[in-house]
């Protein structure tokens, strides 16, 4: 008898049971993600292998993804060494103010994509007192890539930041004094200790962060400058382009953002792949 109160006590769940559940969770899925996905391959198979494969070629679709990739990649290396300091420090050390910096990571999230691209794209032309002191020393940063990067940089930040961050606070301080009692150096520290135990959550915080970057939109769309002829056009501006243009082109716009989704996609399985090594590397 006791047995059968403890079988039932088990099975009871606060929310209703598991057909509702999982029904809810289906349609929610489906309304959300998947029937926008699957409309998404509707309209890219509107094109013949051929049309498709022209389209891909054009100079100005090659050159967005050589831009957009470019720009991604550089932004979430500069966030891999930025990030994981600030959240080194963050979850290191005490001092004023940290509660309010450790809130601002959230800020890119928070923030409108446009607006930031608005303040961005102020701040760092020409008129701006960053733009006016990158250019005393020869750099251009609005309407070029570095501006490009510049704006990935600032979206793409928390990624890494919040992805290190729980990691850290569990990587136990003896690790290091350990160490440090065998002679160790700080470098050799770092190297050899701390830095392999970082990896896979900074390899995650990469991923996402250059996920992220390849598909941005609102917050690269007035700093790019949008110029073919500098090659500063991004790949989601080719696609606004198709769909506000004269002659709607929803098929070409679909296939390549259905390119950009594959990409996506490869690179959230490559950042599940980290994560479940990464578990079984806890684990043992």
């Amino acid at each position: 008898m006791k047995t059968m109160q403890k079988r039932k006590q088990k099975s009871r769940r606060v929310l209703p049971g598991f057909g509702m559940t999982m029904g809810i969770t289906i349609a929610m899925l489906s309304l959300l993600i998947l029937i926008p996905l699957a409309s998404i391959l509707t309209y890219s198979f509107h094109l013949s292998w051929s049309e498709f494969w022209e389209l891909m070629r054009r100079p100005n679709v090659v050159q967005a993804f050589v831009t957009s990739a470019g720009c991604a990649l550089a932004a979430a290396l500069i966030n891999c060494v930025f990030g994981l300091i600030l959240a080194w420090i963050l979850v290191r050390y005490d001092f004023p103010g940290k509660r309010l910096i450790d809130g601002m990571i959230e800020l890119p999230f928070a923030l409108p994509t446009a607006v930031a691209g608005i303040t961005l794209t102020r701040m760092y032309s020409d008129q701006g007192f960053l733009g006016k002191a990158l250019e005393k020393i020869g750099i251009q940063a609005a309407y070029s890539k570095v501006g490009i990067t510049i704006a990935l940089v600032f979206i793409g930040i928390p990624f890494v930041v919040r992805a290190l961050e729980p990691v850290l606070e569990k990587l136990p301080e003896s690790y290091e004094e350990a160490s440090a009692m065998l002679g160790a150096s700080r470098w050799y520290t770092f190297r050899r200790v701390i830095f392999p135990e970082l990896l896979p959550a900074l390899l995650t915080g990469f991923g996402l962060a250059l996920a992220r970057g390849i598909g941005e939109y609102g917050s690269v769309i007035y700093i790019s400058g949008n110029s073919e002829k500098q090659g500063t056009q991004v790949v989601s501006y080719i696609i606004m382009q198709k769909l506000n243009s004269g002659n709607v082109d929803y098929e070409g716009a679909a296939a390549i953002a259905l390119v950009l989704l594959i990409i996506s996609f490869l690179l959230l399985f490559l950042i599940n792949m980290v994560q479940m090594a990464a578990g079984r590397r806890t684990r043992r």
